[in-house]
């Protein structure tokens, strides 16, 4: 006899893509709120765009193509226009703002939060959709605006427990490293895609260091070390002379003063500090810039971004950000080619332990620039923005990592059982539970979370089993004994769970808080609220 064929699916999970559970989005929620509030204090407001764009409203601005459709999903509408999935929040603002110019109040200060979707090869840690939070500035010209990015960022960090020291934003500006560009001869057009080689491997400087930096700008680097291990990326093909001047000013090499020469009347608590030799240093945005100012006197292009660079920082201070929280660093590139200006880096700066077994730095959360060209693409007219965006699963690894992430334990809701399936008997099991929802009070300003059991009720072990793997902190229970003397039982699973467990003795038995108790219909709601805070006591009491 022939065997049958098993047409039955697989259920597999796109590579690249994450399921999330209940815990997950309510942590996220919690944080997106924390976000959202440092924001509109700011005087933001939210927009929202869909998730596909046309095409060639998203130009060509990825930081990885390693795909033939150049990092996108991609599809073709009915009328033959190629449509795909935003790769970040920007450019779909671009769009935006570009088609509504004439209606849209300039400066335009919004926040947008979404997924991003990028057609990457996955891998640890890199999805193909993923959560940004953005904010953006559109139609201010001055550095101003992207001084206060960098302060919002830097509440935000504080907002959401980042403690000052454990998180520093980094700034730089891309004129400053376009004037580098030019000074080691890859000016021009012509020499587009050579500089967008030359900048990613800079912006590799964290993961590879120093010495990996220079093999990218040069001939290339093997993954596994060695030639011939592990995949070869190809380098921007520099000379010895030209390596150097790029890692002059980009290698991460931090300036300051020592404290007995100048530092005494700053506040040092508020800045970078380190040791040399018994002398006490601190990091000072000031110099950092005027040293470099100073190295790149002959270009006019350098010596106009650290300019911006010392006006930001001078901002900064006033508003009493000093270079602990907002740190001047020529190391910052920031991927995207769209950048015209300061770019900035919200870097989390304590040790994890990475997928390889590595004591590393955290790194990077979220990031941003000044990009006054986007929206000139649609426009023909100069429009000048500057945004920061917040990688949102990163950042909520991070906050995991330090114990930051996750609400106030969400109750599971209170189940009320089904010892009868006729119409009627059903009627007043629904009842209860509408009465725990309809609760309204200081505790419960949204009502008590209640359900009542939907499987098959005639066996009612099936439902204690089912309270217990949902984690139900109590049991609503009506027999036909109970509904004729008026009454209801409810029973303290968790309590119930506890002295099965841990009680031994006839004594504590005793002595112990009665897992299940009778109640006349009427009292219901207040009992209910009354054994649930006993259970919240117990849970801040362990929690201690």
């Amino acid at each position: 006899m022939a065997k049958v064929k098993n047409n039955k699916l697989k259920a597999r999970l796109p590579r690249g893509f994450t399921d999330r559970s209940a815990a997950d989005i309510r942590a996220t929620d919690e944080m997106l709120s924390k976000i959202r509030t440092v924001f509109e204090r700011y005087g933001f407001d939210p927009v929202e765009t869909p998730a596909f764009e046309y095409t060639d409203c998203l130009g060509k601005f990825l930081p990885d193509t390693d795909r033939p459709n150049a990092g996108v999903f991609s599809v073709q509408d009915d009328d033959e226009q190629w449509m795909s999935l935003r790769y970040d929040l920007t450019a779909p603002l671009a769009r935006h703002v570009a088609e509504n110019i004439n209606e849209i109040q300039l400066p335009y200060r919004t926040y947008r939060a979404g997924y991003v979707y990028r057609n990457e090869k996955p891998g640890p840690g890199r999805f193909r959709q993923f959560m940004q939070f953005d904010a953006d500035t559109v139609g201010a010209a001055g550095v101003q605006a992207d001084a206060e990015i960098c302060m919002m960022a830097a509440d935000t960090m504080e907002a959401l427990g980042i403690a000052r020291g454990a998180y520093v934003i980094r700034v730089n500006n891309r004129k400053v490293l376009d004037g580098v560009m030019e000074a080691i001869g890859l000016g021009g057009e012509e020499n587009a895609e050579r500089r967008l080689t030359v900048l990613r491997a800079i912006d590799k400087l964290d993961k590879f260091g120093p010495e990996g930096v220079r093999l990218l700008l040069g001939d290339g680097r093997w993954d596994g070390g060695e030639e011939g291990k592990g995949d070869f990326t190809r380098g921007a093909r520099l000379d010895d002379e030209q390596v150097d001047t790029v890692m002059k000013f980009t290698a991460g090499v931090t300036h300051g003063l020592p404290t007995s020469k100048g530092g005494s009347d700053r506040d040092l608590g508020d800045m970078k500090t380190w040791s040399i030799d018994g002398e006490e240093y601190f990091t000072d945005n000031r110099t950092t810039c005027l040293t470099l100012l100073h190295s790149v006197r002959d270009n006019p292009l350098a010596k106009e971004g650290l300019n911006e660079l010392l006006q930001i920082a001078s901002l900064a201070e006033s508003a009493g950000y000093g270079s602990r929280r907002i740190l001047i660093d020529p190391s910052v590139v920031r991927g995207l080619e769209y950048y015209t200006g300061p770019v900035y880096e919200a870097e989390l700066l304590f040790d994890v332990t990475n997928e390889k077994g590595e004591v590393v730095q955290f790194g990077s959360v979220g990031g941003g620039g000044r990009y006054d060209g986007l929206v000139k693409r649609f426009t023909g007219r100069d429009v000048p923005a500057t945004g920061f965006s917040i990688g949102v699963s990163r950042l909520a690894t991070a906050l995991k990592n330090l114990g930051k992430l996750g609400t106030d334990d969400v109750v599971p809701p209170v189940l009320v059982t089904v010892m009868d399936g006729d119409t009627e008997a059903l009627g007043r099991y629904q009842k209860m539970a509408q009465a725990l929802r309809d609760h309204r009070s200081d505790d419960y300003p949204n009502g008590i979370r209640a359900e009542m059991y939907q499987g098959n009720w005639k066996k009612f072990g099936n439902q204690l089993k089912y309270a217990d793997r949902r984690g139900c902190p109590l049991a609503i229970i009506q027999g036909s004994d109970e509904r004729e003397a008026g009454e209801i039982q409810i029973k303290d699973l968790i309590e119930g769970k506890r002295l099965s467990g841990e009680i031994t003795d006839n004594v504590t038995w005793r002595e112990s808080r009665p897992a299940q108790v009778t109640v006349k219909e009427a009292e219901l709601v207040e009992r209910v609220k009354a054994m649930l805070a006993e259970q919240a006591e117990d849970r801040a009491k362990a929690g201690n």
